[in-house]
């Protein structure tokens, strides 16, 4: 398996990324017999506080959880952003069928479990709530509170129809509708020449990138050899019942209905991709009642980019007004 490695010229100056560089070893995948991969992470803040486990999508990478780092480091908290594999700071698998969303998920366990992260308050967005939540479906105790930020999980059930913004669902027993966006999206993802990740994020803000902030995403990225991952990410959002995504996400949604913990909704009015999510969060996890769910309203799908002070001041109070329950994350 060919491995790509970013070179760290790369990121030279980054936009108010300031922040030191820590790596650990993660299986290649869960079944493969090859080298162990390098997974960047950001760790910032007291080490002995609770962290915030940052989780970004597709196709950015940690710098995109940098106004959040340093906001809730100013407020005393731990700050953790990692880079999934094929992406930001960490190897690149050159060969598009390395990546899975089952891999995605297993390699985040691993970080978690190797750096013993306990009392873990999880913010994903996009691709980082869905692996986000599979990861806590399987290390719950090591997780105090969720956030869900303009993330899915989609199972392609019947249900879903009529929820969601963009369609996914199934119809009968053979049919499924999907949202001409969302299959735009996927077919985008496989057949255009180029593909970069400031294209993608500036089709889905309110506010276009500045050159500088649209070059440090693009960064990690420099040939297509970097982009395999990026590229996979589209074709693993389960369209169907039977696609195995839809599968992992009825195990963690089974899961989801039993959690009592403190489960928060922070999304943005400009998101037509993810609108609707939030409500089917709120009314499936019992940990998500009564707590003061948010609509950002003048931010796209990249809300941390956008409001990413914002979020902080939030995350932070958030965290102050739930205090870790006696028995959370006690291994």
């Amino acid at each position: 398996m060919g491995v790509f490695r970013t070179p760290e010229e790369n990121f030279d100056d980054l936009p108010g990324y300031p922040f030191e560089s820590h790596f650990v070893e993660v299986a290649s995948s869960p079944t493969a017999q090859a080298p162990p991969l390098r997974l960047h992470y950001v760790d910032e803040g007291d080490p002995d506080a609770h962290p915030v486990l940052m989780l970004h999508g597709e196709p950015t990478w940690s710098f995109s959880y940098r106004k959040m780092i340093s906001g809730l480091v100013a407020s005393g908290h731990r700050a953790i952003a990692p880079d999934h594999i094929g992406f930001g700071k960490s190897d690149k698998p050159t060969v598009r069928t390395s990546y899975s969303y089952a891999s995605h998920i297993e390699w985040i366990r691993q970080l978690v479990v190797a750096l013993d992260l306990r009392n873990i308050t999880l913010f994903g967005q996009d691709w980082g709530g869905a692996i986000g939540l599979g990861v806590v479906a399987e290390e719950s105790d090591r997780f105090a509170r969720v956030i869900a930020s303009n993330t899915v999980l989609h199972t392609a059930s019947a249900d879903l129809k009529g929820r969601l913004e963009w369609s996914n669902y199934g119809i009968g027993k053979d049919d499924v509708c999907l949202a001409e966006s969302l299959l735009d999206w996927i077919l985008f993802s496989q057949r255009s020449e180029e593909m970069e990740a400031s294209w993608s994020m500036n089709g889905a803000l309110v506010k276009p990138l500045t050159n500088d902030v649209a070059a440090a995403y693009d960064a990690p990225f420099p040939c297509e050899e970097a982009k395999a991952g990026m590229r996979q990410f589209p074709v693993l959002i389960p369209v169907t019942r039977n696609d195995p995504g839809a599968g992992i996400n009825r195990a963690t949604w089974e899961f989801l209905t039993t959690w009592q913990r403190p489960f928060l909704t922070l999304y943005s009015g400009s998101d037509p991709s993810t609108r609707g999510w939030e409500k089917i969060f709120q009314e499936m996890v019992p940990g998500a009642v009564g707590q003061p769910h948010s609509v950002l309203q003048g931010v796209g799908h990249f809300i941390q980019e956008e409001a990413g002070e914002d979020l902080a001041c939030r995350v932070d109070e958030w965290i102050k007004s739930t205090p870790a329950q006696p028995n959370e994350a006690s291994g």
